[in-house]
């Protein structure tokens, strides 16, 4: 099942338990002049975000396939958000993406990418 066909189970899944979830978009072109430009956030932000209206608590996923690796930039996030103590993780399928919600886990599926002090 590819990663983008599991994203859109689990943002339906999500707001079927009653969290709020958005896609987060990125993009990239040109300009009729011929400059670059990007949009969107920046590189290695989860693909979703959302927050428990009964808890206010806001939460990311990062979307992979079954066998997808998180690039660098979506580790270094995983760092930030592991400090603050906010939750997060990879989700391969739905039952991920609710076991980190729900649980509140922070880190879910990065543990192996942790360096050890």
């Amino acid at each position: 099942m590819s990663e983008h066909s599991i994203q859109d189970e689990v943002r339906v899944a999500l707001s079927k338990h009653g969290y709020t979830v958005w896609r987060i978009n990125v993009g990239q072109g040109y300009t009729k002049q011929g400059n670059y430009f990007s949009t969107g956030v920046e590189k290695g932000f989860p693909d979703l975000m959302g927050y428990n209206p009964a808890t206010g608590k806001i939460f990311f996923i990062e979307m992979k396939s079954a066998t997808g690796k998180p690039r660098p930039e979506q580790i270094q996030h995983h760092i930030k958000y592991k400090h603050d103590h906010i939750i997060h993780g990879i989700a391969r399928s739905v039952d991920d993406a609710l076991k980190i919600v729900q649980g509140e886990l922070c880190g879910y599926g990065f543990e192996k990418y942790d360096k050890e002090d």
